[in-house]
């Protein structure tokens, strides 16, 4: 039986940034995944691979579309989709390849396989190659999350089937139909139709993004529209079915939809099936989640759990922050993560980013602020970027100026936020957003106009 002083299971964000991190402060940590490659569903099958699938459907979509614009003439563009998942699984093996690089570099122990707790202190590890038993005295959960469903929808992998799968069409649907409005569906529509798919959007609700501040989901919602997405929002799905080359989605109170291929892309759900946590005492509650306190400490003594599994939201730097204090909690007694400035990003054209509270949470708090909007159509750099759908939102505390949330609809915006981020974590006002000196021509600009709009001074606007 191996011995180590923690074990985490799993090797997503926040598991194989805490393995890391441990292996850093000294302790002799081991990780285990049940995939060859290390990552999790983030860099596997989820946030890498997607985002480049859309930077290359953008980049297809402006040589047919666009280049013109900027007086640069092209012949017959024609897609070559091989080449385009190519390209992807190329990126994905670097970095889940430079993962295991970092395991080694820091000392970290790798198992292969499904690990699962066996009692107090004690987890198995089962691959191909038998069972072997592993003991720690501190373990770490981080096993993240897998795609929801619809009750009377059931996956089969080609025509009704999650994101994962929509990564990987070998051709262009002729229609696709995403049931979720969600970043998730929103992202991998916006791929396919660019590539040439007709995409239809069902939502249950009556507006998309609906952890999005309103404004600046409707002004998107608009712009995808003009982009060629088509929503059906209120509408409830209640079943899909293959009939045969085609499939069938119903739709309660409306027409239903034909399609060649169906997204499902209604969120997902915490990984905690097949652990064997009843071992060591520790529940999950209705939806699947384990119950955590401020240090992420479950109910079992010495075992903690972070990332998917715990909390919404589901992403993944916030799975990696909980991962780092979590573990610098176990060393120095000391770790914390603000959940009030965790930015989230929508990577679609143009990109939607947020950090902090929306306005519908600030009016249902009861919080006076003042808000200050400005246009990327008055940003010189959006101009010349050909860019200048969306704008800079801001909400301010009326009193105290101190920012309560920040909202880009725009190009870039999700490298953007990360100021607003950092003016967040360290109390800023608006103001001092305001008199700090902004490079120019520059998106970041728009924010610096934004904070001076909150008190009715932008100069630009």
């Amino acid at each position: 039986m191996s011995e180590h002083d923690l074990i985490i299971i799993g090797a997503g964000p926040g598991g194989y940034v805490a393995a890391i991190k441990a292996a850093q402060l000294g302790l002799d940590t081991a990780c285990i995944d049940a995939h060859a490659q290390l990552g999790g569903t983030c860099l596997r099958v989820g946030c890498i691979p997607s985002k480049a699938m859309l930077e290359s459907s953008h980049a297809y979509e402006q040589a047919r579309n666009h280049l013109a614009e900027h007086g640069v003439k092209v012949g017959d563009v024609q897609l070559d989709l091989p080449a385009m998942h190519k390209r992807r699984d190329k990126i994905t093996q670097t970095l889940t390849g430079g993962i295991a690089s970092l395991f080694k570099k820091n000392g970290v122990t790798r198992y292969q396989g499904h690990g699962r707790c066996d009692g107090p202190g004690k987890v198995v590890v089962r691959s191909s190659e038998g069972e072997i038993t592993l003991k720690a005295r501190r373990i770490i959960i981080a096993t993240g999350s897998v795609p929801a469903t619809l009750p009377g929808i059931e996956f089969d992998g080609q025509r009704i089937a999650s994101s994962t799968e929509a990564l990987t069409y070998d051709k262009v649907p002729e229609h696709l139909v995403v049931i979720g409005a969600g970043y998730i569906g929103l992202e991998m529509g916006s791929v396919w139709r660019r590539l040439g798919a007709k995409v239809t959007v069902l939502e249950f609700l009556d507006y998309i993004l609906p952890t999005t501040d309103r404004q600046i989901a409707d002004a998107a919602q608009t712009l995808f529209a003009k982009q060629g997405i088509t929503f059906r929002l209120g509408a409830k799905v209640t079943g899909a079915k293959v009939e045969k080359d085609k499939v069938v989605v119903s739709v309660e109170k409306g027409d239903a939809v034909e399609c060649d291929r169906v997204l499902m892309a209604v969120g997902r759900k915490p990984n905690t099936e097949k652990l064997n946590l009843e071992s060591i005492g520790v529940k999950t509650n209705d939806k699947g989640f384990i119950t955590v306190d401020e240090h992420f400490q479950t109910q079992a003594r010495d075992v903690y759990a972070i990332g998917d599994v715990i909390r919404q939201p589901m992403l993944a730097h916030k799975a990696e922050d909980e991962g780092i204090a979590c573990v610098e909690r176990i060393v120095t007694g000391f770790g914390h993560v603000n959940y009030d400035v965790i930015p989230a990003v929508v990577y679609t054209h143009p990109e939607i980013a947020s950090v902090g509270r929306t306005e519908e949470e600030c009016k249902a708090r009861d919080i006076d602020y003042n808000k200050g909007v400005f246009p990327f159509r008055a940003n010189g750099r959006a101009r010349t970027l050909n860019d200048v759908e969306g704008m800079v939102k801001i909400l301010a505390d009326q009193k105290t100026d101190r920012v309560l949330g920040v909202h880009i609809l725009g190009g870039r915006a999700g490298d953007m936020i990360a100021e607003a981020a950092a003016a967040m974590e360290y109390g800023a006002t608006s103001e001092d957003i305001a008199r700090t000196c902004h490079a120019h021509p520059t998106l970041s600009e728009a924010m610096r106009e934004a904070a001076m709009s909150v008190t009715g001074k932008a100069i630009h606007f």
